[in-house]
């Protein structure tokens, strides 16, 4: 049995437009039937016949124990039904999501021995494909006890851009942070040359700022097996800013011990070179996170090292545009 306290004037709210005799008559049958009871602490409204000032709601609790058989009985040991026993409510508005895993665990659980991606595996159990990744799907697993590991999934990012110049191996591969540069460097090495500032370029990758983040991270996956090879150099080049550094750093952090990846040193000086005969530098955006380390630094000789650092600190940058196609 629940409760919950309703005011006399809430109560007769839909009986506005009768007597008070007649709502007397209202509050009565409530009373006779058990479905109110007096708040005798609120006190009475002062009129004949006198009313209670609050009432106690009375609702019949819902009956859930078929609901807790089914728990109980009908689901794999792989769903831990402790949650749902205590909250049966939850469990009747989940039903239809938490039967469909238990099918799928029940008669299709071999599945699970093939890693798929998550779309994929949320529409062979529920036939929704984004349910597990944007639905209701990672509430229902943890009302479950499950972790999402156990339906051998794998997320999916966006496709790695590049142009490969050559298949040659091994090659120097040059991630750019922007889509400017990168087109101007592909259409560079497309007129006919195979080095950049000096250096023999195999291919360019267009990381798409903090993108290249997600993307490297299934790089074995997504690339051609000449651009892993053993013997291949890996090198970056981005806005010369505190979050181009960031981007790189972070990088280099994530690839930490599959493989390693440097700045592109003469694209970096050549940044250098071209902006001091520049009139003014633009402005380094407030919002910009500034938590950089040593790693980007200590890849350039000292001179270039503290003019770059100078410059940060004027609270200015260089974008990659500096640098067109007439200079690479």
């Amino acid at each position: 049995m629940m409760k919950c306290k309703q005011s006399l004037e809430q109560l007769l709210k839909p009986y506005t437009n009768e007597t008070y005799a007649q709502q007397c008559r209202r509050i009565m049958e409530l009373l006779n039937s058990g479905k109110i009871k007096p708040v005798k602490a609120s006190g009475t409204n002062g009129k004949s016949p006198a009313l209670y000032r609050e009432y106690w709601l009375i609702k019949d609790e819902k009956d859930y124990e078929e609901l807790r058989e089914e728990l109980k009985y009908q689901l794999v040991p792989l769903i831990s039904v402790g949650y749902y026993l205590a909250h049966p409510e939850a469990y009747e508005q989940d039903r239809e999501w938490v039967l469909q895993l238990n099918s799928y665990l029940k008669n299709r659980r071999e599945l699970l021995e093939r890693q798929e991606s998550v779309n994929e595996r949320s529409f062979e159990i529920w036939n929704r494909e984004k349910f597990l990744s944007r639905e209701q799907g990672k509430k229902i697993l943890k009302r479950c006890g499950l972790e999402q590991d156990v339906l051998n999934v794998y997320g999916t990012t966006e496709p790695l851009s590049y142009y490969s110049h050559t298949r040659a191996i091994p090659q120097n591969l040059l991630i750019l942070e922007n889509k400017d540069t990168f087109y101007s460097m592909r259409r560079h090495l497309l007129e006919g040359n195979d080095t950049i500032l000096g250096e023999r370029i195999g291919t360019l990758i267009y990381g798409a700022g903090k993108g290249i983040w997600k993307s490297f991270q299934d790089f074995d996956l997504c690339v051609e097996p000449y651009m892993k090879a053993e013997g291949n150099r890996i090198y970056y080049f981005g806005d010369l800013d505190y979050e181009g550094i960031g981007i790189y750093e972070s990088l280099a952090e994530l690839c930490r011990g599959s493989w390693e990846i440097t700045p592109f040193v003469p694209a970096y000086g050549a940044m250098l070179e071209k902006a001091s005969h520049a009139v003014h530098l633009p402005h380094t955006k407030e919002q910009q996170n500034r938590n950089i380390k040593e790693v980007f630094f200590s890849c350039f000789p000292e001179e270039q090292s503290a003019e770059m650092r100078r410059i940060l600190e004027a609270g200015e940058y260089i974008p990659q545009e500096i640098l067109n196609i007439t200079d690479l």
